[in-house]
């Protein structure tokens, strides 16, 4: 498979492409084809992803205690979070996957992304070492910590909602930001979700993680109120 796209995505390009080979393959098509899946590079991941984002954490964001930070950390390095970034660099179109796994549609399930995502960090890691990996986490997720870090004790709705729609099976969550306005200094922005294409809610916000996260709330009230 030719990975060229996905190292564009990645802003990294793999000089032992085997590595990010190993980081897409699930274990149903491993086991299917007699090979490696990505479960040892995953454990890695977790572990270096936990590793950085405490750092930058520590770093960037003094005042907060240590509850805080652990709080901030468990927002940001959670299924949800991960799941945001596969899309957001087309993880599924790359992903090899059993027969199974394909039928019942693996390339959408929100664990199987973000567990690629994790694979995909140590690859990274081992391939290139800590600086590029870093680079990376930092430019994905620095928009999830700089929200965590102003929501710090608050529910996330966008997990609530999640845990809501699944209660029943795998469905495919979605959220897109349909507008966009405002100078730089002072954007706002506007975003929908989606649950198996179908319009839940819409809000907004002064980022698009915060209009998101309206989104979300403005979703699960309409549900109770049924």
């Amino acid at each position: 498979m030719d990975y060229s796209k996905l190292e564009k995505e990645l802003g990294y390009t793999f000089k032992d492409k085997n590595l990010l080979q190993t980081a897409l393959t699930h274990t149903s098509f491993a086991y299917e084809k007699g090979t490696v899946s990505n479960e040892k590079l995953e454990f890695l991941g977790d572990s270096i992803l936990e590793f950085l984002s405490s750092i930058y954490i520590y770093n960037n964001y003094p005042k907060l205690k240590e509850g805080e930070m652990t709080k901030v950390r468990a927002q940001v390095v959670c299924e949800a979070s991960l799941h945001k970034v596969a899309i957001a660099h087309n993880f599924s179109d790359f992903l090899r996957l059993g027969k199974s796994e394909r039928v019942s549609g693996g390339k959408v399930k929100s664990a199987i992304l973000a567990d690629s995502v994790e694979a995909v960090i140590a690859a990274m890691y081992l391939d290139g070492g800590l600086e590029v990996v870093n680079n990376f986490i930092i430019k994905n997720l620095k928009e999830e910590i700089e929200f965590a870090t102003q929501n710090v004790g608050q529910k996330d709705y966008k997990t609530v909602l999640q845990e809501i729609l699944q209660k029943n099976g795998n469905v495919h969550i979605e959220y897109k930001i349909i507008k966009e306005s405002g100078p730089d200094h002072d954007k706002s922005f506007v975003a929908e979700v989606l649950c198996n294409k179908k319009v839940l809610a819409s809000g907004s916000g002064k980022s698009k993680k915060h209009a998101e996260m309206e989104a979300a709330k403005l979703a699960i009230e309409k549900m109770k109120k049924g």
